[in-house]
Parts: structure tokens; C-alpha cells; sequence
């Protein structure tokens, strides 16, 4: 086992990994930028080390500086956590390189299926539905042509997209051309490749993941599905486990479908397959994630299992100790994004010092986080600062609980996202359980209509 671990990375993830560390008697070393010197994850940390400007680019993305703090501090092992460099092929590539152990899949697995266009063709070669599409074509009246041959609405991904950017929906050939392009231009402003593959565009659709465990010794487990289906531009607000549209058998032909997607490239540490599932329940592979998962907490919590400390352990070269016929879940859990953001004047992001906290508590009740009471939210970072999640017997009782716990967080000094949260699980479709991705463009529909 390692004896110390940095984290590359910050906020609540940084700090939810710092923990699981303490409680494994493993030393962690945390980095930080100019902008975090006093947040919470420096302060836990045993070491703490800057890194660099306040910009991303300039501390969190600064590969030599991470590294270099990881050789000189000792460290034998890097969590990258989830964004940032945690799918980053170069810098596992540079981990590897350095003698230092990247808790995650390898640098040529996270090529492998970063390329979502060759994971494509993988998961079709190996058996697992795949949605209707096509490969990656660069000549736009070569595209212009195949997209005919799919039919509308389809979608134009990227082929190393990510984070909803690099994705076009299309609904009529008149619209193709500009698509295509703003869809290629984006992904090489944000990925440096502006490769572009198509799909069939199914709708409605429900989004699920399944979250697997893979060890060195060619043992993987899948822990359960999550329905993420609460999205807005193509980013989650709302997770819960087991998902209300799954049957039985649907769910067992889904995990299956994602351990056979895991072992046919051999995927080693914490993964997540991601499905849509139509109304038919017929579903079809999406992509892949090769790291830790924002919503990994809603799993932890309806198995009991600690995901990140496996990790940790299938890194150090620990085997599974846990089978699939081991594995139950236990009543429903719901998880809600907390994010620093006006809903009320178009998202608009939100910073400054927090003036009055309270945190919910109660039996079943987690609050993922990084801040306290006086603490100064940054305007360089990603809106996210809290991961509300309940338990209890039932999805009814939940949904209960988890309207409770909002209605006691309190966040003074900055705008957050509760009530439109609150709001969302008020909803006769969300109670129902049959929304799908479309839900959040319902609802702001009726939300403006009802102000009018």
C-alpha cells in the first residue's frame, strides 16, 4: 500500500479523497493555486504545495509543477479526482514515465476510450449495443452524405468531446453544414481535435451509468446503474439509485453489457459506462469514463462500499475481494449538485465570501464539500461546491428527504441553485419517474410560461 498520495486536484473532490486517504493511514499531499491558498483541501492535506497562478492552466493543468511537487514531497501515487487531468493520456503518460503511480487506468486505456469514435467500434466488436451512426468522417460533403443515410435528428459528436462541448443535435439537412462545422471548430478549440463522428439522435431517451471496479487480476464488478437524466447542456443536476425505469431484467442485461464492455480492453481501476435507454427499453452504449465520477457518492451510499478507497487499492496491485453475487444495494438514493449560480438570471455564476453556513444533517443525509463558514469562492472554477445526498427506504421518502435537507441548507453571500432544486423534485414528471434528458427544457418552458 502507498504511504502517501498527492491529489491532483481541489475542492470538495480533493477533499472527499483526502479523507478516504486518513482513513487508509496514508499521508496526502495537496496542491493548490494562488487563488486557493486557504481552502478547505489545503488545510486537511499534511502537505500543501502552490502550484501556480489562479488560472486552471496555470496551477491544476500545470503538468512539470504537479510532478515536480510529487518526486520532491515523497509521493508514490497521484489521484487526479475527476476533470482536470484525471483523462488526461500525456500527463499518465508523464506519471508513468516518473515512477509514480496514476490511480486510474492506464495512459494508452484512457487513449483507447477517450477516442470515443474507436471506443465505438470496440464495444460493437465485442458485442455491446452501440447507438446507430457512423465513424469518423473529416471531408464535411462525405458527412453531409452519410448523415442523409442516418436520418434526422442525429447528433455530431466529437471524437475526443467531453463535458457536453463538441456535440451538435440536427434535425434537418438544411441545418447540417453550419453544425458540422461549429461542432468540429469546437472540439479542436477545446480537445485540439476536431475529429467528429455521428449518431442516430433516439428520442426520448433516458441517460444510465453503470459503475464498475476492475482489478489487475482481470476480476470486475459492477456496483449499479445511476439515472442521470436531469440534465441542462449536457450537464447533470440530479442523480439517483436504482433508476426508476429500470425492470429487472433490463438492469441485468445492463450490467452484464457493461462488464463485457469493461474486460474487452481489459480496463483496470473505478469505471463507468454510460447507456441511453429508449422507451422501449432497448439501450445502447454511449461512452465510457476512465476516472471517478462527480455522482460516485450515490453508489457509495446505496452499496456501502468506499469507491475511492478501492481505487486506491486496485492501484497499489490489491485484488478485488468482493463478488458480484456479493453486491446489493440498499433502499433509494438521490444526489443533488449544489452550484455556486443565479437560475433566475440565466445561470450566471456566482462568487464571494460566504457569510452564514448550515449544513443539513440527520440519519442518511451527506454533504459533499469544500467550503466553511467565510470562506471566498473563486470566479476562476467550476460552479459545483456541494453534493447534497440523502438515503432512505423508498424513492417517495427520498424525494422527501431530500426536499428537507435543501430546504435546511443554507448558503449566505453567494446565489445557489436550491430552489430551482427543490423545484425539479416538486415536479409531477420528476416524481413520476418518467423524465428523460428533455426534462429540463420542459421545465424552464413551463417555468417562463408561468411567469408570463
Amino acid at each position: 500500500m502507498f504511504s502517501k498520495i498527492l491529489i491532483a486536484n481541489r475542492g470538495e473532490i480533493a477533499v472527499r479523497i483526502i479523507r478516504a486517504c486518513r482513513e487508509m493511514g496514508i499521508s496526502t499531499v495537496a496542491i493548490y493555486s494562488e487563488a486557493d491558498k486557504n481552502a478547505m483541501h489545503v488545510q486537511l492535506a499534511d502537505e500543501s504545495y502552490c502550484v501556480g497562478g489562479s488560472r486552471v492552466a496555470d496551477s491544476y493543468l500545470n503538468m512539470p509543477a504537479i510532478l515536480t511537487v510529487a518526486i520532491e514531497s515523497g509521493a508514490q501515487a497521484i489521484h487526479p479526482g475527476y476533470g482536470l487531468l484525471s483523462e488526461n493520456a500525456k500527463f499518465v503518460s508523464l506519471c508513468e514515465q516518473c515512477n509514480i503511480n496514476f490511480i486510474g487506468p492506464t495512459s494508452e486505456m484512457i487513449k483507447l476510450l477517450g477516442d470515443k469514435d474507436n471506443a465505438r467500434k470496440t464495444m460493437r466488436a465485442a458485442g455491446v449495443p452501440v447507438t446507430p451512426g457512423c465513424d469518423i468522417i473529416e471531408d464535411p460533403v462525405k458527412a453531409r452524405e452519410e448523415a442523409e443515410k442516418i436520418g434526422f435528428p442525429l447528433l455530431i459528436k466529437a471524437r475526443s468531446g467531453g463535458g457536453g462541448k463538441g456535440i451538435r443535435r440536427v434535425d434537418c439537412i438544411e441545418q447540417f453544414d453550419e453544425a458540422f462545422a461549429a461542432a468540429s471548430s469546437e472540439a479542436q478549440s477545446a480537445f485540439g481535435d476536431g475529429a467528429c463522428y455521428m449518431e442516430k439522435f433516439i428520442h426520448p431517451v433516458k441517460h444510465i451509468e453503470m459503475q464498475l471496479l476492475s482489478d489487475k487480476y482481470g476480476n470486475t464488478i459492477c456496483l449499479g446503474e445511476r439515472e442521470c437524466s436531469v440534465q441542462r447542456k449536457n450537464q447533470k443536476m440530479i442523480e439517483e439509485s436504482p433508476s426508476p425505469a429500470l425492470d429487472d431484467r433490463t438492469r441485468k442485461e445492463m450490467m452484464k453489457a457493461a462488464v463485457k464492455a469493461a474486460k474487452a480492453v481489459n480496463y483496470v481501476n473505478a469505471g463507468t459506462v454510460e447507456f441511453l435507454l429508449d422507451m422501449d427499453n432497448n439501450f445502447y452504449f454511449m461512452e465510457m469514463n476512465t476516472r471517478l465520477q462527480v455522482e460516485h457518492g450515490v453508489t457509495e451510499m446505496v452499496t456501502g462500499l468506499d469507491i475511492v478507497q478501492w481505487q486506491i487499492r486496485i492501484a497499489a496491485g490489491g485484488k478485488l475481494t468482493r463478488t458480484q453475487d456479493s453486491i446489493f444495494t440498499h433502499g433509494n438514493v438521490i444526489e443533488c449538485r449544489i452550484n455556486a449560480e443565479d437560475p433566475e438570471h440565466g445561470f450566471r455564476p456566482s462568487c464571494g465570501r460566504i457569510k452564514r453556513l448550515h449544513i443539513p444533517g440527520g440519519s442518511f443525509v451527506r454533504f459533499d464539500t469544500a467550503v466553511f463558514q467565510d470562506y471566498f469562492i473563486p470566479p476562476y472554477y467550476d460552479s459545483m461546491i456541494g453534493k447534497l445526498i440523502v438515503q432512505a427506504r423508498s424513492r417517495e421518502l427520498a424525494i422527501r428527504k431530500m426536499k428537507m435537507a435543501l430546504s435546511e441548507l443554507t448558503i449566505d453571500g453567494i446565489d445557489i441553485n436550491r430552489d430551482l432544486l427543490a423545484e425539479i423534485l416538486s415536479d409531477e414528471q420528476f416524481v413520476s419517474g418518467e423524465y428523460t434528458t428533455d426534462f429540463m427544457l420542459d421545465f424552464e418552458k413551463k417555468h417562463k410560461d408561468g411567469k408570463k
